[in-house]
């Protein structure tokens, strides 16, 4: 085989149906070799797009996520979404092209070193040739996927294309695994003497599904339950363990919750969504994950580092007896948070359009979120039955993600009904995407929350009582048309207009476009201001 048809048989055999990317000129045998393995090479707007794409690919099918870039530039772009691979935790392998081994220290057009480039925001980066192609391949599927999973660069020299791979072993892992020194001694101790635990439910949670095993675990040992952004779905939002999201709208009011607690219970819980010290009271930690994180020592963590499985098994050291939960102080929680939004809804701001969406769209509907004031709200008033219906970034907090997002939601799941939450200003970063969801006839609903600012930043001026300053994105209508790139516009300013576009939206099978224009004036009362 040469080079670039074990490339495309490699990433076959590891289950990977797409690439996406932009070209360069030495990609053309590359994606010669894609096209015949029946690989589809999804040409993207931007290469930040297509590293989002990647990521959110890899997690809605398990299979490793794989993007493409060229030199310099294409390499720079693609960084955004490749950051967000590696703070949300999903596993992508990266190509890019790069300069020839005659040229790669040579000061010449496009080139720069990316394999520093790409150091701060991967696992690993390796430099593929003829001779170490089979172990780089294995290694970098296998690196991807291993904790905490994320994206692995592989260099892809100029002129190697069509060189044939030298016959190689692929060596034994030499890597030594370490087995956690877990203190489960202490950890039992502190399980047993708890009268008020609260669980924290996290990111790696969510990563391993461990909704079912939760809900049978709430049966026996019933306590109240928060989550961060990224597991939200993992337990019904009606169950009567549960409190509500850490770190989005209106949750300052979960502080009478967590403070009651005598015990913090953190479930796959990963602090780079939210740290611990940014909210927990002064109460012992048990953090339980599958890796060893950093933590201060002032909130005297307790970690205990294994699967999934090994947590429940410790966690049956609770004393089921003695503890001491009231489901009405979690179900009054959630009534006064309801009652809250409810008082939102008498005008044509974010939380009406939020409602409407919420009660049109299919119930399995996938909803991408981007990042702004709109995501606040999303993660707290968005209800999940259970499952893993919306999807955003927290780790990473890339403005554009919610498009591309949706764009790689509807390929992996071609019948599904596909919406994304923008505002104005994560709408203008990827807008050129409209048009890869035109090529490929891709039916999402791209709802932009049009209200002519960046607010979230408009906000935080104003708690720092600083004058809105460089915040305004344009004066009058975003669109002022009916078509944007030959996709349709249509414009809800209502709460009567809304629910009509939302259903011409639903009734076509094309990509479409709604534009909110909303009274902003909720984000204020609802955005909760963070600790420092």
């Amino acid at each position: 085989m040469t080079v670039a048809e074990y490339i495309a048989d490699q990433l076959l055999k590891n289950g990977v149906r797409y690439v996406f990317g932009i070209p360069g000129g030495p990609s053309i045998p590359y994606l010669e070799a894609f096209r015949k393995a029946e690989i589809e090479f999804i040409l993207t707007s931007n290469e930040a797009a297509a590293g989002i794409m990647a990521d959110v690919t890899a997690r809605l099918t398990g299979i490793t996520g794989v993007c493409h870039a060229t030199y310099g530039p294409g390499a720079t772009n693609i960084t955004t979404g490749i950051g967000g691979a590696f703070l949300d935790r999903s596993p992508v392998i990266v190509f890019t092209s790069e300069m020839s081994d005659v040229m790669i220290h040579r000061t010449t057009q496009m080139n720069i070193d990316h394999q520093k480039l790409f150091v701060p925001i991967t696992k690993a980066t390796m430099r593929l040739s003829p001779g170490n192609a089979v172990t780089v391949l294995d290694k970098a599927f296998r690196i991807s996927r291993e904790e905490y999973p994320g994206p692995v660069h592989i260099g892809l020299p100029a002129g190697i294309a069509d060189l044939e791979i030298e016959p190689g072993q692929i060596p034994a892992d030499s890597a030594e695994t370490k087995i956690p020194d877990n203190n489960t001694d202490e950890i039992v101790g502190k399980l047993r003497n708890a009268r008020r635990p609260l669980m924290a439910v996290g990111l790696t949670s969510a990563r391993y599904s461990v909704g079912k095993q939760l809900a049978a675990f709430l049966e026996k040992y019933k306590m109240p339950v928060i989550i961060t952004p990224m597991a939200k779905g993992i337990l019904p939002e009606d169950h009567p363990c549960y409190a509500g999201v850490l770190f989005h709208a209106l949750s300052d009011f979960l502080e009478d919750i967590y403070n009651q607690a005598d015990l913090i219970i953190g479930l796959g819980y990963d602090p780079v969504e939210f740290n611990y010290e940014s909210w927990m009271p002064d109460v012992p930690l048990l953090h339980f994950d599958t890796k060893i994180t950093d933590m201060p020592s002032s909130i005297r963590p307790i970690q205990f580092a294994g699967p999934p499985d090994q947590w429940f098994r410790v966690l049956e050291n609770l004393n089921a007896g003695f503890l001491t939960f009231n489901s009405k102080m979690t179900e009054s929680l959630r009534d006064e948070l309801e009652a809250v939004f409810a008082g939102f809804s008498g005008h044509f701001g974010p939380v009406t359009a939020m409602k409407i969406l919420h009660q049109e769209l299919p119930e399995n509907a996938i909803v991408t979120t981007d990042v702004g004031s709109h995501l606040h709200l999303a993660g707290q008033y968005w209800k999940c039955k259970g499952d893993k219906k919306i999807i955003m970034t927290n780790g990473w907090s890339g403005m554009g993600f919610g498009l591309p997002a949706a764009l790689a939601a509807q390929l992996a799941n071609p019948g599904t009904t596909v919406a994304c939450l923008t505002g104005d200003g994560g709408f203008l970063m990827m807008a050129g995407e409209i048009i890869t969801a035109r090529r490929y006839r891709l039916p999402v609903i791209t709802v932009v929350f049009s209200d002519g600012e960046l607010n979230l930043i408009r906000l935080k001026q104003t708690w720092l009582d600083l004058t809105p300053y460089a915040t305004a994105l344009y004066a009058g209508d975003l669109f002022g048309s009916e078509k944007f790139f030959g996709v349709k516009v249509l414009t809800a300013d209502s709460e009567e207009s809304m629910i009509k576009a939302v259903k011409h939206s639903l009734s076509l099978n094309e990509p479409v476009i709604i534009n909110a224009i909303i009274d902003p004036d909720d984000y204020k009362w609802l955005v909760v201001r963070q600790k420092s």
